[in-house]
């Protein structure tokens, strides 16, 4: 017998790519994520440099922003064109190559977002 909370299948699609287990959608279009609570932080966006797990080299790590998924996705093209460098949007974060932290600090401030430096 089949258990129907054990759906399994379709992970990865050479057309669409990356697809939600949940709803057998682009990760981009998916409906299940769409709707999931972001993690408050106290209505302040926090803009941090990281290289732990990443063999040295450093990224710039956006938190804290409430935005659904396609809002951060969204935000996360703009901002790695802006920087001129890749990055991708996981988590509820945006993490962008190298040391953006100024950058990315000041854009969003333009933007209308209340700003924090957080880490070192």
């Amino acid at each position: 017998m089949k258990n129907d909370k054990a759906k399994g299948g379709l992970v990865y699609s050479t057309e669409q790519g990356r697809m939600c287990p949940g709803c057998r959608k682009p990760i981009a279009e998916c409906v299940c994520r769409r709707d999931k609570p972001v993690p408050a932080s106290g209505g302040m966006v926090r803009v941090s440099r990281e290289t732990q797990g990443r063999k040295g080299k450093g990224v710039t790590v956006i938190a804290g922003l409430p935005l659904g998924a396609l809002e951060l996705a969204q935000l996360g093209k703009q901002l790695k064109a802006a920087c001129g460098s890749g990055g991708t949007v996981k988590d509820g974060t945006i993490e962008i190559q190298g040391d953006h932290c100024e950058f990315v600090m000041d854009n969003l401030k333009q933007r209308g977002w209340a700003v924090k430096r957080s880490g070192g």
